[in-house]
């Protein structure tokens, strides 16, 4: 068997000389992690050990797949945040054909998740999330995010008026930046994470630790080789234990100390090329197309839209305009917004991820997301989403029209949210839908879970006694206030198997109030209509309709998405 150390960091594909990095898997750090004090190990593996071997105790045949109640009492957790984990693991796994990403929502609880899988979750709910650098004039803030709160009494850190006032891409993380730490995490932490999946064999010392191939594998929930031009590639294929094993005959498993200096070799080779790469750029000039993307807000002017083939695509710093993404507008299956301003924004395609950071005072629609989306720093937002699960944190005042499979996730620090059913459609929603998953049958927008005020994976300070605090949660839109969005026909010659109706049923509430304003609008025209009025009278009956709809057009700020229309 070839040793480690007999092949270069960085392997090589077969059809090229270009070296293929070594990359963290971004979801499980960006839409796996939960504020659940029960499910963070500081401790390394002195308490992880123990509940994964006692896990597999608790499954029975060979797939070692640990139900709802299994977690529950392993982990000794209510069976409400079970399921939380279990829905949260089926959004971030690396495989789709998983029985617990195939199932439906009603099922994934008795499916359970792979016990190796959710020790690789359970780990990472230690790692700290990268932050962006401390503004270095705290006056210029101080007067849009004052340090003491109305709401709660402490600073609530990244309000997206302090990343107005900033102005300035440098204080925020790129995407490299995230990967980096990201790699420095795994970096630090891969020889505890290779223990949970190793396995015990006769001998001393670290020798006594033996890695097989398939649980290399489950090492796919962190990383993966590829890079641009390539496909991912699994790790047991480009490791060089088992690159040349028979598929016919089970490889043999090798000491987990090899796969580790494997590994630490190929993650150091990552680490310099990113560092490589940030160097070149600070010294020449980046493009839209850069894998080095801040987020940021950008100028009006600059690039609005961006993405590469491995990262998501970005829209960044819309202000005051109306902005439309359809489907080959975007590259890859995740989609950023970032940054926008009083503001329409339109994503109307299928998308297996997708996030809105830092936005105000907008109203951004996503169509439909099959893993997850994350709400994250904004205010005055109205949100219309439909998705398999959505996560909320650190909002205030916005109202998130909803389709989702699964219960809303409330984390962080919000204050006065509201949540209705889904209130909209547009012509290739429903088959939109269907290529990502999502059963427009359930609707669990009513149905929010609030956890924690502070987050464990945010590193930042916060006064003592609000760390068991549980965060605000969101009441429901009065069913009088709820009224149905009306989406542009953008898709042109699209009659057939259209969706004309909102796929979502609603509740009888909010429905039987849509039937009543339909019905007084229909009385109003009929009025109307059979008002016998000279042409005079009927001339400023009109005049003055217009008047009040032109006003109520430039007081809701709804008169910019005419002229972006008229413009398209």
């Amino acid at each position: 068997m070839a040793e480690a150390d007999e092949q270069p960091p960085p392997s090589t594909p077969a059809s090229s000389t270009a070296p293929i990095y070594i990359h963290p898997r971004r979801e499980p750090f960006q839409h796996g992690l939960l504020p659940i004090s029960k499910l963070i190990f500081t401790d390394g593996t002195q308490t992880l050990l123990p509940i994964r071997d006692k896990l597999l105790s608790l499954t029975s045949g060979s797939a070692l797949r640990a139900n709802f109640e299994a977690i529950a009492e392993a982990l000794q957790i209510s069976h409400e945040h079970a399921r939380l984990v279990l829905e949260t693991i089926a959004s971030v796994l690396h495989s789709d054909s998983d029985p617990i990403v195939t199932a439906k929502p009603s099922e994934i609880g008795s499916v359970g998740v792979n016990v190796f899988d959710l020790m690789l979750f359970l780990h990472i709910q230690s790692y700290k999330r990268l932050l962006p650098k401390g503004h270095k004039d705290s006056a210029a803030v101080a007067d849009v995010w004052p340090s003491t709160s109305a709401f709660d009494g402490f600073l609530s850190a990244l309000s997206p008026l302090q990343l107005v006032r900033s102005n300035s891409r440098r204080f925020m993380p790129s995407q490299a930046d995230e990967e980096a730490h990201q790699l420095s995490y795994l970096q630090k932490h891969l020889g505890n994470i290779l223990s949970l999946l190793a396995e015990s064999v006769e001998g001393d010392g670290e020798e006594s630790l033996v890695l097989s191939m398939e649980k290399l594998e489950h090492l796919g929930f962190l990383i993966y080789f590829g890079e641009k031009g390539y496909e991912r590639i699994p790790l047991s294929q480009n490791a060089p234990f088992f690159a040349n094993s028979d598929p016919e005959m089970p490889a043999v498993p090798v000491p987990a100390a090899q796969v580790h200096d494997w590994l630490l070799e190929n993650i150091a080779s990552a680490l310099e090329r990113i560092t490589e790469r940030a160097s070149a750029k600070e010294n020449g000039p980046s493009t839209a197309s850069d894998q080095d993307v801040p987020m940021a807000d950008v100028a009006a002017s600059s690039v609005k839209s961006s993405s590469t083939s491995r990262g998501p695509s970005f829209i960044e710093g819309i202000s005051k305009s109306s902005y439309v993404r359809l489907p080959n507008d975007i590259k890859g299956s995740s989609v950023k917004v970032v940054n926008c301003h009083e503001s329409v924004i339109y994503i109307l395609a299928p998308l297996k991820y997708a996030t809105v950071y830092g936005c105000s005072d907008a109203t951004i629609v996503l169509g439909a997301v099959g893993k997850a989306v994350r709400i994250e720093h904004c205010e005055r937002v109205h949100v219309i989403a439909a998705a398999k699960r959505i996560c909320i944190a650190n909002c205030r005042e916005c109202i998130f029209f909803l389709g989702v499979n699964q219960t809303p996730l409330l984390v962080g620090d919000n204050h006065k949210l509201q949540v209705a059913p889904y209130n909209t459609s547009y012509s290739l929603l429903e088959e939109h839908l269907n290529q990502v998953g999502i059963d427009p049958t359930i609707n669990r927008w009513d149905a929010p879970v609030a956890l924690a005020v502070v987050d464990p994976h945010d590193s930042l300070s916060h006064p003592a006694g609000v760390s068991d605090v549980q965060t605000e949660s969101a009441i429901p839109v009065d069913p009088d206030q709820f009224c149905s969005f009306l989406i542009p026909h953008w898709f042109e010659g699209q009659q057939s198997g259209s969706t004309k109706d909102n796929p979502f049923p609603l509740p009888d509430a909010y429905l039987a109030s849509q039937q009543r304003n339909h019905k007084h609008l229909e009385e109003n025209k009929r009025m109307l209509k059979d008002t016998e009025l000279d042409e005079t009278r009927k001339r400023e009956v009109a005049t003055a309709l217009h008047a009040c709809f032109k006003d109520w057009l430039y007081a809701s700020g709804n008169i910019r998405q005419l002229y972006c229309l008229q413009g398209d």
